[in-house]
């Protein structure tokens, strides 16, 4: 069980303390500092079963920076996550080939 974490986001919390209070102790990893390759945010839209867009932070001022639109190519979206991470949607767990993206926090628990 791995949980893509940003310790400043108030969902990220709720949602890593929910799984530790559910008994769980999830694999940490802040993917701000620790980016996932286009390869990782690939398997991960496979995993949640979205489009990349469906993953990504579209109010964040890097994704109009980055000259993204929710029309953008799929490859497009993946290769702008890999290279600004904040563009990637939080917390997202991952636990047995599934995942689930922590909004609310309680929509972990579905896949665990």
């Amino acid at each position: 069980m791995t949980i893509w974490h940003n310790p400043r986001c108030t969902k990220s919390r709720q949602t890593l303390a929910l799984l530790e209070e559910q008994g769980h102790a999830p694999t940490v990893r802040r993917y701000l500092d620790d980016a996932p390759s286009e390869a990782e945010l690939r398997a991960a839209a496979a995993a949640l079963g979205l489009a990349p867009i469906a993953m990504m932070r579209t109010k964040e001022p890097e994704f109009k920076a980055e000259g993204l639109t929710k029309d953008s190519d799929d490859d497009t979206l993946f290769a702008a996550m890999a290279r600004v991470p904040k563009l990637i949607e939080r917390p997202i767990l991952f636990h047995g080939g599934k995942a689930a993206i922590g909004r609310p926090p309680e929509s972990v628990l579905d896949i665990l």
